[in-house]
């Protein structure tokens, strides 16, 4: 059993993206999840910060921490530290104090305190009435401010953070071995997060410098994966019959939007219908949910999020899959997942 450090303010959210590198993931509490099997593609999840093999779970009080330790066995050695962390503050608790206490505990069992490096680090997780005990065995990379929008090579307004793009192509199925297709590429925020988890990343976009603007930013950050962009049109896209792993598209935004003579309405559906055509699943955003466009398209909905930008801005995220009695194709390749 795992115990998850939950990102931003949205665990529902959050704990979608996990499911992509871990298994049976529950929130426990706010800013918290537990998941009984991970792979090692949470080091590339965007709203899991780290990892903990789980020791035990208890109230959220020092007594009970130090006593759950106390009881448990420790299966390891060479040096150790604690972490303790109170989880948006919920828990009221004093953080020093748990690391004081929770150290001696360790002390008391021979380990040796190293602060800086230590071999295994304790972390000690409070939120709201609940604490969790884990050794930490993995952390997520957070290098996403060094592609902030603003700073590639091709920007447009409105181009979205890299945070929610790798988030948004982890729930489409990016990873090694996987194809992931946005027919409505932009600038290629989403192509660029996926083609650093390892996936094929495909582009297409109806405007011309769109489409060369998304590889222009794909060959800086990521020159040596595998990726294309094209000019083309959403509805008719040129690909066969499931040719991609996972569908990404940021619908574009107002109500009378007009993209390549078609209205929006009828833009998004046709996309729908192209993408079911292509892939098992697939991750819509847009400023108002397009949960019965794609129902209409032949979509299930197996999951709505609701993620607010600004005062004046939510983007809408839906979550698609096609039935099929088909394996996805990078699920045929890797024999499976975990």
């Amino acid at each position: 059993m795992y115990a998850l450090e939950l990102g931003g303010e949205d665990d529902a959210f959050a704990a979608r993206e996990a499911e992509s590198a871990a298994t049976d993931v529950a929130v426990v509490a706010p800013g918290l999840a537990r998941a009984t099997a991970l792979t090692d593609r949470v080091q590339d999840l965007a709203y899991t910060h780290r990892a903990s093999e789980l020791v035990g779970e208890t109230d959220a009080d020092p007594a009970s921490a130090r006593a759950l330790l106390e009881a448990a066995s420790i299966d390891r050695t060479g040096t150790v530290a604690v972490r303790a962390r109170d989880v948006r503050n919920s828990a009221g608790i004093d953080t020093q104090r748990v690391e004081r206490e929770l150290g001696q505990v360790l002390v008391d069992r021979e380990f040796a305190v190293d602060l800086d490096d230590p071999d295994h680090e304790l972390r000690a997780l409070f939120s709201d009435d609940t604490c969790l005990l884990g050794w930490l065995v993995a952390e997520s990379r957070r290098d996403f401010g060094t592609r902030k929008p603003t700073d590639r090579p091709f920007f447009q307004p409105g181009s979205m953070d890299p945070l929610l793009a790798r988030a948004l192509a982890n729930v489409a199925g990016a990873r090694p071995g996987a194809t992931v297709l946005d027919p409505m590429c932009g600038t290629g925020g989403v192509l660029v997060e996926a083609a650093l988890v390892g996936a094929g990343a495909l582009g297409v976009d109806a405007q011309r410098k769109m489409a060369r603007g998304a590889a222009e930013n794909l060959a800086r950050y990521a020159p040596d994966a595998d990726w294309a962009t094209v000019r083309g049109d959403a509805t008719h896209l040129p690909f066969p019959d499931d040719a991609v792993d996972g569908v990404v598209f940021d619908a574009p935004y107002g109500r009378q939007s007009k993209i390549a003579n078609l209205e929006l309405d009828d833009l998004v559906a046709g996309a729908l219908a192209e993408a079911r055509r292509v892939a098992p699943r697939a991750v819509v955003v847009g400023d108002r949910p397009w949960a019965d466009a794609a129902r209409d398209a032949g979509w299930t909905v197996t999951d709505a999020f609701e993620r607010r930008v600004h005062r004046s801005l939510t983007r809408h995220v839906v979550v698609l899959e096609r039935e099929s009695d088909e394996t996805p194709r990078a699920l045929r390749d890797e024999g499976g997942d975990e």
